[in-house]
């Protein structure tokens, strides 16, 4: 046995805004065994799998077209006005689980379109609430996932800017300046999560304490990758890992401290598992 120290980063695990979601889809799954979620209802495939283990039925678009009389569960990320359109037409009982922070922004986008302001929304492509912010403005403002994308001399002199609620809140604020540098007047929204945002900072204080670091995390989760290199810039001996069988011992020196730490997508029962794994060595 290599003696190993091994702690949980309290402040790591699901946001407010999965938790409601969890805790919406297990009631209903509890009344009737079986419940259609839009969508993975987190990015975790290990929640994902116990969840649908439980009677959790994950559709896409695609598929909700087809789908008449039935409760459908919309997730933490948001969904765009079609698809609450949609749910009229086919006599769906949506069950709204979406994040009350996407929420708020999706209302403040649709009132900066509605007043005909060029909206610009830093955040990632194709990603599920922006897809939902994108429909605020029947996808006519421009999304960029780093301002790189932006053909600076040509944008328009005044712009409004939001941020996907996940995004660095360092980086919105450097695109800011940027851009104002460049003569450019913004009407800056910062619309970023700091339940999310604030876990940079406490990760690299989280990432400081211990010889090693695994960080638990579903591949498809954004927000995992953005704090996995957290804590690899403030600890280089910090390793990935989307379940315990990933861990290998070879990582581990006798007596050393171990911290587990996770994405806001990720369940506390999963690193639970981790550290139960990693005290076998």
């Amino acid at each position: 046995m290599k003696n190993l120290h091994v702690e949980i980063d309290q402040h790591s695990g699901f946001c407010f805004g999965v938790v409601y979601a969890i805790e919406m889809a297990e009631e209903i799954l509890d009344e009737q065994g079986y419940l259609y979620c839009l969508g993975d209802i987190v990015h975790n495939d290990e929640e994902v799998s116990r969840l649908t283990r439980k009677g959790l039925r994950i559709i896409d678009h695609q598929e909700l077209k087809q789908l008449t009389n039935e409760k459908v569960l919309i997730r933490a990320h948001g969904e765009p006005p079609s698809t609450y359109e949609l749910s009229i037409q086919n006599n769906l009982t949506l069950i709204d689980a979406s994040c009350p922070v996407v929420l708020k922004l999706q209302n403040r986008i649709k009132n900066s379109f509605d007043k005909d302001e060029t909206i610009y929304i830093y955040g990632k492509h194709g990603h599920a609430e922006v897809i939902g912010l994108l429909g605020q403005t029947n996808n006519k403002a421009v999304v960029f996932q780093d301002i790189s994308e932006l053909d600076i001399p040509s944008l328009p002199k005044n712009l409004t800017l939001y941020s996907q609620t996940t995004k660095s809140t360092d980086k919105f604020y450097e695109i800011n300046q940027v851009l104002r540098e460049n003569g450019i007047t913004v009407n800056t929204n910062d619309t970023i999560c700091r339940q999310v945002s604030n876990r940079d900072k406490e990760l690299r204080e989280f990432a400081d304490k211990y010889n090693k670091i695994v960080f638990v995390s579903g591949t498809k989760s954004s927000n995992g990758k953005v704090l996995y290199n957290v804590c690899k810039e403030k600890n280089p001996n910090t390793y990935f890992v989307s379940n315990p069988d990933q861990i290998e011992e070879s990582w581990f020196n006798q007596n050393d401290s171990v911290g587990i730490c996770g994405a806001t997508s990720t369940p506390m029962w999963l690193m639970e598992q981790v550290r139960e794994r990693i005290l076998t060595f």
